[in-house]
């Protein structure tokens, strides 16, 4: 039965494996649904406060990327022959074949260069022609040949074309997108979990498919009452933190890294990519040893992740087999960042990491090392892969005591079979001492370690370009339609009965409070991948039903009126009904407008000089996060209650009530300080303030584009006929 059951378990994990390589449409079993198009005042008001709204960082995102490409292809009025120019060149730079890059530089020259200049119309500065010209007139090609254009380039995108873009639809897209990016809370229900296929000190991996996109991932689940039996909470925050670094920016293809981070009332979660091809100790299990041009490949594709990880200052400190992980395609990447370590500001000195790979300045207690020890166990898990044990594991001792002592006083002596190249490689890496090892002569910086590794002759003709681009062909292909990993039922799982007495306080929760992380552009490149086209078709059918049946009059431009915010937010909408309505709410200077969706009713107008307070926190209301508004003594009910389930939109709402009611009452007061002046006493002077105060009590119209505060209470103070809007209708 057990065997069936594990059959059930692998047949379902590949089928949802092949399944994610399908159709958008068929790839996600949950819908991803856009907010309001209206959601743009709010997102340009949190993205201004950020400043996020510049050309670079809206290009340099994936989804801002694919928009602004939109717009320029197919709104812009004037062509944008610039963006066509950039994408040549990045095609052009990627391109390895020295023959094939020659003829796409011939062809940019002649498309987007001599042409241009033959109709005088070629708007780059001479020293960039000039600097194409030079190289290929010499018939060279070198990977960096057109590097001038790109920010002459880009100098032309900041201008019109990106102006014109936050002006249109593509801009309120994006908007959409970043809503929806800002407020991902994610639970268990947006994963559907499929078989065990690892098991660590506090947790074990799965094998997960993201409901929304359709994406497989693994998922790490670290059980809290473990962590807090094993007392592991600060390992388990580090984890996170040292995956956020490694994952955060330019992409490396030689790491596990992380998109997702949340967890629940008893998991810590990590959403990691899955690599279904094994480990290499799993593989050596299986295929034995590997020869030296085997193992060049994997040292090659391991060195350029520890360069990755170093260039942020982290020591990995787990360098083994076991955590070097296969694709599908059989690239590798090295997993499982629980004892890596920042040493940035402080280096470590404790004993961590696994017998037979630990460097000597780690097993010396109390001394600090960095990333040196990361090029001692590179070279042991090298030694590894080609004789099947590690170096201090000779006679296959498992006493740990009896390792680490052979660690510290043993010379390796490497067999005559090894090349001279390969020897001295090892010799170089096996160093104890620290000054004399390989990647540790050229001082503090790690990206010259790491160089130093690559410039030895053990790697002469590899091209570390196509390394990284993974264009080398893998020696061992892991095989297709198979889980590559141990049995779900010889991993196993966990005895519940260990952790039977652990009860977690709040304050251990308290502990995870900001655990929860989405890494912004692994985000956008699963749905640039996935699902983005096939939302936003689904989203402008949407918008295009809406403006047929004429209901987008909420969606008006506000740029031209003194609108400081609009967007749908709900009212909770008193004692007697005891429900929340939706409104579509416009935010002046003076006062609040709550719309309805029936453009027969009136709006309910909410005027600054009748509030006595905007909460500054939010208040707990009928389960919800509020912003509580308390009226004057006797206007309305005394208090108005506001919320909405996106949590950027909500504080900017807040943040923007509160600036309104202060300086409205500012103003107020600076008013009634001039009448007082007028009327030549203090006692009168209080009158006038009060007349200030009850001037707008009954507006009988409505302008969306009315004028400021200052203009209502002058109108009002001059013919108390007016209404509080200060219309000039």
């Amino acid at each position: 039965m057990a065997d069936l059951e594990a059959v059930l378990a692998d047949v379902s994990y590949l089928m949802a494996m092949e399944k994610s390589k399908c159709m958008p449409a068929a790839r996600a079993s949950k819908k991803i649904i856009l907010p309001d198009p209206s959601v743009r005042s709010v997102m340009h008001k949190y993205l201004e406060k950020e400043n996020e709204v510049n050309f670079d960082k809206i290009f340099n995102q994936v989804l801002g990327y694919l928009l602004f490409r939109d717009f320029c292809d197919n709104i812009s009025d004037e062509p944008v022959p610039h963006l066509k120019f950039y994408e040549e060149i990045k095609a052009y730079e990627k391109t390895e074949c020295h023959d094939e890059r020659r003829k796409q530089a011939r062809d940019i020259y002649d498309n987007f260069i001599m042409k241009e200049m033959l109709s005088h119309t070629h708007e780059y500065s001479k020293e960039a022609v000039a600097h194409v010209q030079k190289y290929l007139m010499k018939n060279e090609v070198p990977v960096n040949l057109f590097e001038p254009y790109i920010e002459e380039i880009f100098h032309h995108l900041r201008g019109e074309p990106f102006r014109k873009f936050l002006e249109s639809d593509k801009y309120t897209r994006f908007c959409q997108w970043k809503n929806l990016e800002l407020n991902i809370q994610l639970t268990m229900n947006d994963f559907s979990v499929h078989r065990i296929i690892g098991r660590g000190g506090f947790g074990e991996v799965y094998g997960c498919r993201k409901a929304d996109t359709g994406k497989m991932y693994a998922m790490k689940c670290l059980d809290k009452k473990r962590i807090k039996m094993k007392q592991g909470e600060t390992l388990a925050l580090n984890e996170r933190t040292m995956l956020s670094l490694v994952s955060t920016g330019v992409d490396c293809p030689f790491i596990v890294c992380m998109t997702y981070a949340f967890h629940t009332p008893d998991k810590l979660c990590f959403i990691l990519d899955l690599m279904n091809g094994g480990d290499l100790h799993y593989h050596l299990s299986q295929h034995g040893v590997f020869n030296e041009s085997d193992m060049k490949f994997y040292a090659a594709e391991v060195i350029l992740g520890l360069e990755h990880m170093h260039k942020r200052y982290i020591v990995y400190r787990d360098l083994k087999p076991a955590n070097i992980l296969l694709d599908e395609n059989g690239h590798v990447r090295i997993s499982d960042l629980g004892l890596a370590c920042d040493f940035s500001k402080k280096k470590p000195h404790a004993s961590v990491g696994t017998h037979g790979y630990m460097a000597p300045e780690v097993l010396s207690k109390g001394t600090p090392y960095d990333s040196s020890a990361d090029w001692f166990s590179f070279g042991c898990m090298l030694y590894k892969l080609l004789k099947g044990h590690s170096p201090f594991r000779q006679h296959k001792t498992k006493d740990k005591h009896e390792i680490d002592r052979m660690t510290l006083t043993m010379n390796v002596e490497l067999p005559e079979s090894f090349s001279k190249e390969l020897r001295d490689l090892l010799e170089g890496l096996l160093q104890r001492d620290i000054d004399k090892r390989l990647g540790c002569k050229g001082g503090g910086n790690p990206s010259i370690r790491a160089d130093e590794v690559k410039a030895h002759p053990f790697f002469t003709g590899i091209d570390w370009n196509q390394v990284y681009y993974q264009k080398y062909t893998p020696p061992l292909i892991p095989p297709r339609g198979e889980v590559n990993a141990a049995d779900a039922f010889d991993i196993g799982s966990f005895d519940e009965e260990d952790t039977k007495g652990i009860k977690l306080t709040e304050q251990d929760q308290e502990l995870y409070k900001y655990f929860p992380l989405t890494i912004s552009e692994r985000w956008q490149q699963e749905v640039a991948e996935t699902v983005f086209e096939t939302v936003n078709q689904e989203a402008d059918r949407v918008e295009q039903k809406r403006k047929a049946k004429q209901k987008q009059r909420f969606d008006a431009d506000e740029k031209d009126s003194d609108c400081i915010l609009h967007g749908y937010i709900k009212k909770y909408s008193g004692s007697f009904a005891s429900v929340w309505q939706t409104r579509y709410a416009k935010l002046y200077p003076n006062r609040l407008e709550l719309h309805t969706e029936s453009s027969s009713t009136k709006p309910e107008l909410v005027f600054m000089d009748q509030i006595e307070e905007v909460a500054q926190d939010y208040v707990q209301f009928k389960n919800e996060q509020c912003i509580q508004i308390r009226f004057r003594d006797g206007i309305r009910d005394g208090k108005l209650i506001l919320t909405m389930s996106d949590e950027i939109g909500l504080k900017e709402w807040s943040l923007s009530l509160r600036a309104a009611h202060k300086e409205s009452q500012e103003l107020l007061g600076s008013m009634a300080k001039k009448a007082g002046k007028i009327y030549g006493t203090e006692r009168d002077a209080s009158k006038a303030n009060v007349l200030l105060n009850n001037s707008s009590a009954a507006p009988a119209t409505v302008n969306n584009n009315a004028s400021s505060t200052a203009a209502a209470i002058n109108n009002s103070t001059a013919a108390g006929q007016k209404n509080a809007n200060g219309s000039s209708n």
